[in-house]
């Protein structure tokens, strides 16, 4: 297949589960039948971002990936549409906690478990407290539609793990996420440094970049956040192909020719080109 069109959708959440589930599954439906075949929802959509501070209750959020509801649902839902669906959810693994994304196939099989490796700790965004650093390395999944690599969040400000997952041999990579204002600095917008440096990851491996985010006001008082949406889709030269504002909800929809995609990588030579054994320092 040469050409694959892909969805980043982007709602604002309560803390009602079956609501969220309900708000993404009209949303998956929409994309899908305006012809999106990997439809990728943003991060955690299960509830509110509850790691806006550190509630010990909030640890009763998670559960195992082993017979989890809201995955068995979007497996049925991608069985029966025909779609590839990343779903994020808060995972319990034992004792041990991660922030978690189940890939699934459009055939409703469950691909495997990515868990987010770069956690945040900071005002606002306090997942050091709920979340272990995962330790399923970046991965590639072969989905019907193509080979797709999946980060979350924090992942995507580090150009190393978009890297590993182009060398893995993605053909697109996906970035479910939950990022807005900052509660310490609330003059400082990150925004388009949020989209710049996927953009950057996109130029630098030639792949595409699909990123899904949530909006609206989450919280009172001096610790709420206003996430600030801005979803997009961009092709292997950072053109933005499809874009949602700061607060609506929907879903950004392009189509990727992989085909074209391939050959501008192979003819722009940065693996060609490539000096691993200069580089060691970086895994120092």
């Amino acid at each position: 297949m040469s050409t694959v069109t892909v969805a980043a959708l982007q709602a604002a959440f309560t803390d009602d589960v079956a609501a969220n589930v309900a708000r993404v599954t009209e949303l998956v439906r929409a994309a899908a039948a305006r012809g999106a075949q990997i439809i990728l929802p943003s991060e955690l959509f299960e509830g509110v971002y509850f790691c806006r501070g550190q509630a010990e209750d909030d640890f009763a959020r998670a559960r195992p990936a082993e017979g989890h509801p809201t995955l068995r649902h979007f497996q049925a839902l991608a069985h029966e549409l025909g779609v590839v669906i990343p779903v994020s959810f808060f995972e319990a693994a034992g004792p041990e906690h991660y922030n978690s994304i189940a890939i699934i196939d459009a055939d409703g099989k469950n691909l495997g478990v990515y868990r987010k490796s770069h956690i945040p700790d900071g005002p606002g965004y306090q997942e050091k407290f709920f979340f272990k650093p995962g330790n399923t390395g970046f991965q590639v999944h072969r989905t019907r539609f193509g080979a797709i690599g999946v980060a979350i969040c924090w992942d995507q400000w580090f150009p190393e793990a978009a890297r590993a997952m182009t060398l893995a041999g993605a053909d697109l990579l996906f970035y479910p996420t939950a990022i807005g204002s900052e509660p310490e600095e609330p003059e400082f917008d990150s925004r388009d440094p949020w989209q710049r440096v996927m953009i950057g990851h996109a130029v630098a491996n030639a792949v595409g970049v699909v990123a899904a985010n949530r909006v609206g006001k989450e919280g009172t008082g001096p610790d709420a956040i206003t996430f600030y949406g801005s979803s997009f889709v961009c092709d292997h030269r950072g053109d933005k192909l499809a874009e949602l504002d700061r607060t609506e909800t929907g879903a950004a929809i392009a189509t990727i020719d992989l085909a074209k995609t391939a050959r501008a990588r192979a003819s722009m030579g940065f693996f060609r080109d490539r000096r691993p054994e200069l580089y060691k320092r970086l895994a120092e």
